[in-house]
């Protein structure tokens, strides 16, 4: 018994020794393949149709500016008033009447001096994956600037390579490190969760609807049905705990 126990923890320990050489492999990889697209640089920027912005909530739970939020909208502001892009899908959650990322994204952007008229909301970006489908598949994007934080875009860019969808990145200022050490740290993970969708679980969106023309008008996003009118089978599927999850703070 004794032997047995001592083989098993041996054992053990390996396949977390593994893992982990896995998780930090897959992350190294991630980040380098998308460094060469990745810029704070509004001018070093490719210049494309549209500017797809990902979404996430303007204040934190004590009411306070998120700085993620301020982060993305000067961004993409920036890029759009420096002539990079001539569109801007601002892609995020609505859940109620009190919380709709697209559309405080949007007032945001206009508070900046971007006119209405070349922003289209997506309420249905529920995540980053929800996000890039529903890009190209939805709105039609073939060629796009990825607008999100630093740490999130060689993920975002990675997935947007896997579906179909040319893009290069794009972020302003860093939040400080104190602030975002969690922040980090959460997308190791959800790095792998995103290998497990692509490679595992094949997870689609989990709204679709009839395709759109980014009309710039910011009229509402597609209703949130797949074209069987009912959710996508397989988008709730994952093989990591939910809490890994972005919340809705900071979605992605």
């Amino acid at each position: 018994m004794f032997r047995f126990l001592k083989r098993l923890l041996r054992w053990g320990i390996l396949s977390l020794l593994a893992g982990v050489l896995t998780l930090v492999l897959f992350n190294v990889w991630l980040v380098r393949r998308s460094s060469a697209r990745v810029t704070p640089d509004s001018a070093a920027v490719p210049r494309a149709p549209v500017a797809l912005v990902m979404g996430t909530s303007r204040r934190l739970d004590n009411g306070q500016i998120n700085p993620y939020w301020k982060s993305r909208m000067d961004a993409t502001a920036t890029l759009y008033l420096a002539g990079r892009v001539e569109k801007i899908l601002v892609s995020g959650s609505h859940t109620s009447a009190y919380y709709n990322e697209p559309r405080d994204m949007r007032e945001g952007l206009m508070q900046r001096g971007v006119p209405a008229s070349v922003i289209t909301m997506d309420a249905s970006g529920l995540r980053t994956l929800d996000s890039v489908i529903r890009a190209h598949k939805i709105f039609g994007v073939t060629d796009c600037v990825i607008v999100t934080d630093d740490y999130h875009l060689p993920r975002s860019l990675w997935l947007a390579d896997r579906r179909g969808l040319k893009a290069t990145g794009f972020h302003g200022p860093p939040v400080p490190w104190r602030t975002s050490v969690w922040m980090w740290g959460r997308e190791w993970l959800a790095r792998v969760n995103a290998a497990l969708d692509e490679w595992v679980l094949n997870t689609r969106a989990a709204h679709y609807g009839e395709p759109r023309t980014l009309d710039g008008g910011g009229k509402p996003a597609a209703k949130r049905i797949s074209h069987s009118g009912k959710p996508e089978a397989g988008h709730e599927i994952s093989l990591l705990p939910i809490i890994l999850r972005p919340e809705e703070r900071n979605r992605r």
